[in-house]
């Protein structure tokens, strides 16, 4: 196969994962979540959600981003999640 080919191919957002991490009594960490429960479950992806204030490396990372959302690893957004945005990086 080409690599054009290659790089068009759409991935199957049920090969991602979306890692959502917050703190607890975040009201946007409440909004981010609501929106990837929402996208993900449309699309089959997994999510998981992360706890900043039990991880002391997230604390460090990400503190002043949260709530910070992950696919597959990398950081994608912070603050407010874009549902149309998540879902064209999940492949859907």
């Amino acid at each position: 196969m080409s690599p054009l080919l290659r790089r068009n191919a759409r991935k199957n957002p049920a090969d991602s994962t979306v890692t959502l991490i917050g703190k607890p009594g975040c009201h946007l960490c409440d909004d981010a979540q609501a929106v990837i429960e929402k996208v993900c479950g449309e699309l089959g992806a997994a999510w998981e959600k992360k706890d900043i204030t039990e991880d002391p490396e997230l604390h460090r990372k990400y503190w002043e981003q949260i709530p910070v959302i992950l696919v597959d690893g990398e950081q994608h957004d912070f603050w407010r999640v874009d549902p149309q945005r998540l879902r064209r990086a999940l492949g859907g």
